[in-house]
């Protein structure tokens, strides 16, 4: 499979991919902490918007509350492993079904009820409401008082547990980041991807055509939530806390979703660059607000407001479309 993909990139795409590869791989040995913690970031944001991308970049369905399923997958592997002593990839399976079966429901009720468009996204919202309610009162995770996850499990290595330091995990958001693209691109040219291609651009054309628009729809819903559960399982063991009013909250769907807006919306490596450019961009907004002495909550979503305004300004389709063309690769099919 990938042999095949990489036969159907062009070769400058292929040598500029393997030379941010290589980049990537050796730069903990000449960074410090804070940019290394700063590029586990990235690759988070990458591989979450990686996600988001499959259901509105690559089947056209707006949603607005993919932190149900990260903060899913990150609550289920989380209060598994401390309640029950379960490791974080025996819980893995458990998380992801768990955010399969709520994204099965969201789809069901969405596509059962012709439910499209903005009034989808607002379904998506509700759905991550009720669960950051829900979660502020259950007690097995802790409710609005949080779950916290111990540093040091006193046993087992640190793959097993996901427990270590920021290179730890630098890679291991490298290779969740890796996976992802790999993944996006080969389902992007299955059968499956040119069904969502399908349905994105025409739905009723698409079922003139035979193609089953609810499921096209409800697949790519399923493989949405089952990508954003894992990045919430990375979620929880880097950060070893969680709180409802932080995981499930809008802002952070938002957050997820910035990433492919900026970089290219429906593209592969869209996603990826908008969170190069937008993270780094953020946690120096944060320095430099605090070094000033400065206290204003909000003022990061004030900048990411500013940033998409400029991009969407310069480049409607994404800094990446843009980028492609200037550096002469050819243009991606959708």
């Amino acid at each position: 499979m990938i042999a095949t993909l990489l036969k159907a990139t062009p070769p400058r795409a292929r040598v500029l991919l393997a030379l941010l590869l290589c980049v990537l791989l050796v730069a903990p040995a000449f960074a410090d902490r804070y940019v290394v913690s700063v590029l586990v970031l990235v690759f988070w944001f990458a591989y979450v918007g990686q996600a988001w991308n499959v259901m509105m970049g690559f089947a056209g369905l707006l949603s607005l509350g993919h932190a149900l399923y990260v903060g899913l997958g990150a609550y289920v592997s989380a209060a598994l492993f401390v309640r029950l002593g379960i490791g974080p990839w025996a819980g893995l399976p458990v998380a992801i079904l768990a955010s399969v079966a709520v994204g099965a429901a969201v789809g069901w009720l969405g596509f059962r009820f012709r439910i499209e468009g903005v009034y989808f996204a607002l379904l998506t919202i509700a759905f991550a409401e009720v669960a950051r309610i829900g979660f502020d009162h259950l007690a097995w995770t802790g409710g609005a008082a949080g779950l916290f996850l111990p540093v040091s499990t006193g046993g087992g290595g640190a793959w097993w547990n996901l427990r270590g330091g920021p290179v730890f995990f630098y890679y291991l958001a490298l290779a969740l980041a890796c996976i992802a693209f790999v993944l996006c691109a080969a389902l992007r040219h299955s059968p499956l991807g040119y069904r969502w291609l399908a349905v994105r651009e025409d739905p009723e054309a698409a079922r003139a055509l035979g193609v089953n628009v609810f499921r096209a729809r409800m697949a790519a819903v399923l493989v949405s939530a089952a990508l954003a559960s894992v990045g919430g399982v990375f979620y929880a063991f880097y950060y070893n806390n969680l709180f409802p009013s932080q995981t499930f909250d809008v802002a952070r769907s938002i957050e997820i979703i910035l990433a492919p807006i900026v970089g290219g919306l429906g593209t592969l490596f869209g996603p990826i660059l908008g969170a190069f450019i937008l993270t780094p961009l953020g946690e120096l907004l944060i320095a430099l607000t605090e070094k000033a002495g400065l206290n204003a909550p909000g003022t990061k979503a004030v900048f990411y407001g500013l940033c998409l305004i400029v991009i969407i300004t310069l480049a409607p389709n994404g800094v990446w479309p843009a980028l492609k063309k200037r550096l002469g690769i050819p243009q991606e099919e959708a």
